[in-house]
């Protein structure tokens, strides 16, 4: 087992990273503060792993609720399942939720913490790569809009992170790529070292070997964790994790929840953001062909969907939505290189509207 740590001074938390670790009751219990715990999973997770997770936690009282799967269920509507719960079952201030399942879960749970009894403890079980490297560290809850994606939301920061690789085992490949997308943008943002080991081992992790697998989720929740220890509500730095997620959320809004993946959007806008920074002179042809490879390689869409399908007015329109929007201005997360990314709204518009014109 691998332990990292965000340092956010007394409310900082450890990330557990290993095989087996579901199951592990006397890791978690130091993080349990009272004797009420509810477990927030879903359709998809429930079968495999709530029974297992009921175990761990079998010294306390323990409830569960079996929300619906998919982002398309990521709203006040179906949150409202969790307030039901804990509300009819009487939780007290003292409870703890686990978030059971993937991102949307994690996002869902901790939000509900956040809200319930305006704040109770939570505690993350990430099952899919995705929230694993990304969404279970660092506190971002919410859920999404139909006019944005997470506009409604609260920082939140879980009492530990519980990732158990074994999970992976049971992900499906689409979903395990979905998560690569997340994994690459550490290396483009501040990590070019770990791009190149991923430009190495993209295959490796495809396969699920469980050393390459573990090593890619270890070194993504470090890089993330020292990140989010210097900038908790992003003030500033932190933003730079939202590389491709401009343009990612605008077509997981504009396509409809559920229809592209989060990682999915993520690669394509990414994509997007590489080429605007080939048009502004900093990346070179060459970079972008890297990119586009390895994305390629993970199995990822690198082009958004067609102008018939979303046209540029619309891709405008929910990109200006965007909670990164200030004065009323698009701010985007480009990069300088390979490994070198930068938050800006001094750019040329007309090179944005390039963009959503040419890359297509």
């Amino acid at each position: 087992m691998k332990t990292l740590k965000v340092e956010l001074g007394d409310r900082s938390y450890p990330i557990f990273i290993g095989q087996g670790l579901m199951g592990n009751a006397n890791l978690v219990k130091p993080y349990v503060k009272g004797q009420q715990v509810l477990i927030v999973t879903n359709t998809t997770v429930a079968p495999l792993y709530l029974e297992k997770c009921k175990q761990t936690f079998a010294d306390f009282n323990v409830e569960s609720v079996v929300l619906p799967d998919g982002e398309e269920y990521k709203n006040l509507e179906t949150l409202n399942l969790v307030f039901d719960k804990l509300i009819g079952d009487r939780f007290d201030r003292s409870c703890t939720l686990v978030a059971l399942g993937g991102g949307v879960i994690g996002d869902m749970t901790g939000f509900a913490a956040a809200a319930f009894q305006r704040g109770v403890n939570f505690i993350q079980m990430p099952t899919t790569l995705l929230s694993q490297v990304d969404s279970s560290v660092g506190g971002k809850t919410g859920v999404n809009h139909p006019l944005g994606k997470n506009m409604i939301g609260a920082f939140h920061q879980p009492e530990c992170v519980v990732i158990d690789t074994e999970s992976l085992n049971t992900l499906e490949d689409r979903q395990l790529s979905a998560g690569l997308a997340e994994v690459i943008k550490y290396g483009l943002i501040q990590d070019p070292e770990f791009f190149e080991w991923l430009e190495a081992n993209i295959e490796r992790l495809l396969a699920r070997e469980p050393e390459a697998l573990a090593y890619a989720i270890e070194r993504s929740c470090q890089d993330k964790a020292d990140i989010v220890a210097k900038d908790e509500k992003e003030a500033g730095l932190r933003a730079l994790f939202n590389l491709g997620h401009t343009f990612g959320h605008a077509i997981e809004a504009g396509m409809g929840y559920g229809k592209w993946l989060h990682g999915e959007g993520v690669s394509a806008g990414s994509m997007q953001a590489v080429y605007m920074s080939k048009l502004l002179g900093d990346l070179t042809q060459a970079d972008e062909e890297r990119i586009q490879g390895l994305f390629d390689r993970a199995n990822l869409p690198v082009l958004p969907p067609s102008v018939s399908e979303m046209n540029n007015d619309k891709f405008l329109d929910l990109m200006a939505g965007d909670k990164k929007v200030q004065a009323g201005t698009i701010r985007l997360v480009l990069l300088k290189s390979i490994g070198q990314a930068y938050v800006t709204g001094d750019y040329p518009k007309e090179l944005l509207e390039k963009t959503l014109t040419d890359w297509r």
